[in-house]
């Protein structure tokens, strides 16, 4: 397949698990961030101040912006993005949180070792 048969965008999946050690400095970071952004209408501003003192999460989901992670990339441009935050329980030796089978193939080419 040759580059004109070839689609120049490219879907990026990224999953993460943060674990949070102060809900406080979560909620301040996103508060700064709202403060900041004199483009946010007042009766937006006031739901996201809500949310974002609320809930963890969704301050999370409010400093986590997928342009930022790749804003700095030579030769892209994002086109769209969706993201959602949930808090969840978390057993790293569980198998549920294993990575896919993909991932672990990736990771072993990565390494010289697949």
């Amino acid at each position: 397949m040759n580059a004109e048969d070839t689609s120049r965008f490219v879907r990026l999946r990224v999953e993460l698990v943060l674990e949070v050690h102060d809900e406080d400095e979560v909620g301040k970071a996103a508060m700064r961030r709202l403060a900041a952004d004199p483009d946010l209408p007042a009766a937006e501003r006031a739901q996201a101040e809500a949310a974002v003192t609320e809930d963890t999460a969704e301050a999370l989901a409010y400093l986590v912006d997928p342009f930022d992670l790749v804003s700095e990339v030579p030769g892209v441009e994002l086109q769209q993005a969706s993201w959602s935050s949930e808090r969840i329980d978390y057993d790293p030796d569980s198998p549920d949180w294993e990575l896919d089978e993909e991932d672990v193939e990736d990771d072993e080419d990565e390494d010289g070792m697949g």
